[in-house]
C-alpha cells in the first residue's frame, strides 16, 4: 500500500470548540452541583478532550469523552469523536466498536462512515473502505475528506482515472486544497505523469503548513511525505 495519510473526522462540534490550554481536568475530580449536573458542561468536556487529544494525551482525551458518554449514552457524535482518538492512538479495534456504536445510533452520520472507512483502509480492507466512504459521500455529497480518501483507495488498488476523478470533485469544494494537490499529485507520480505530478507537488507545497502545527498535524505530516515524494521524483528525472 502507498503511504499517505487518511483524513479522519471529528465531530464538527468537537472540532469548533473553543481549545483550552494547560489546564487538564481529571475526570475523578469534578464535582456535582446541587442540581446533580457536572458543573463542567459537555461543551467544555469536548473542548477539553480536543485540546488533550491535540497535546497528544489521548488517555485523558478519552476519559472525557468516557465521562460524556456516560451522561448521553445515545449521542453517536460522542461515540464518533472517541473512535476517532482510540484509532489515533493505535487501538484500532476500540475505534472500530465506537465507529459501529454511532453508527448504529445515527445510521446517517456521514462523518463516522468516513471515520470507519479509514479503519478499512488502514488494515487493507479496501473494497470495505470504498463501500463506506460511498456511504458517507451519499449522505453528505460536500464531504471533502470522502472524496480525498476514496480517491487515495482508488490510487491503492492501481485505478488511477477513478482516483483522479475524485481528488477533482474535491477541488470543486475549496477545502483541504494542499492535501488535494499533494495526492493528485502523488497518483500522477504512480502513474506516470511526472511533469503534472511536479506540478501539483509545488502548488501543494504553498498550502500545507512549515511547522508542526497541532491545529494541522495531518497537513504537516503531508508536507514532510510530499518532500520526499517530490526530492524522489527529480533526483530520477536528473538520473
Amino acid at each position: 500500500m502507498n503511504i499517505h495519510s487518511f483524513l479522519a473526522d471529528g465531530d464538527q462540534q468537537l472540532s469548533k470548540c473553543k481549545i483550552v490550554s494547560n489546564i487538564t481536568y481529571k475526570t475523578h475530580a469534578q464535582r456535582k452541583n446541587d442540581g446533580g449536573k457536572s458543573i463542567l458542561g459537555d461543551r467544555y468536556l469536548r473542548s477539553c478532550a480536543l485540546s488533550s487529544a491535540q497535546q497528544g494525551d489521548y488517555t485523558e482525551a478519552i476519559a472525557l469523552l468516557s465521562q460524556l458518554i456516560s451522561r448521553h449514552p445515545h449521542n453517536a457524535i460522542d461515540y464518533n469523536n472517541r473512535g476517532l482518538i482510540y484509532f489515533q492512538s493505535g487501538k484500532r479495534q476500540k475505534a472500530l466498536s465506537d465507529y459501529n456504536t454511532a453508527l448504529k445510533l445515527n445510521p446517517y452520520l456521514a462523518s463516522a462512515y468516513n471515520n470507519r472507512a479509514n479503519y478499512y483502509a488502514a488494515c487493507g480492507e479496501l473494497a470495505a473502505a470504498l463501500a463506506d466512504y460511498d456511504q458517507a459521500i451519499d449522505f453528505n455529497p460536500r464531504h471533502v475528506r470522502a472524496w480525498i480518501n476514496r480517491g487515495i483507495t482508488w490510487r491503492d488498488l492501481g485505478q488511477y482515472e477513478e482516483a483522479i476523478e475524485n481528488f477533482e470533485v474535491a477541488q470543486l469544494f475549496g477545502q483541504l486544497e494542499g492535501h488535494i494537490w499533494a495526492e493528485r499529485g502523488r497518483t500522477y507520480h504512480l502513474w506516470g505523469d511526472w511533469n503534472c505530478a511536479i506540478a501539483d507537488y509545488r502548488r501543494a507545497l504553498t498550502q500545507l503548513p512549515f511547522l508542526n502545527n497541532s491545529k494541522d498535524i495531518t497537513g504537516y505530516r503531508l508536507r514532510l511525505q510530499l518532500e520526499n515524494w517530490l526530492n524522489e521524483l527529480l533526483s530520477q528525472s536528473a538520473s
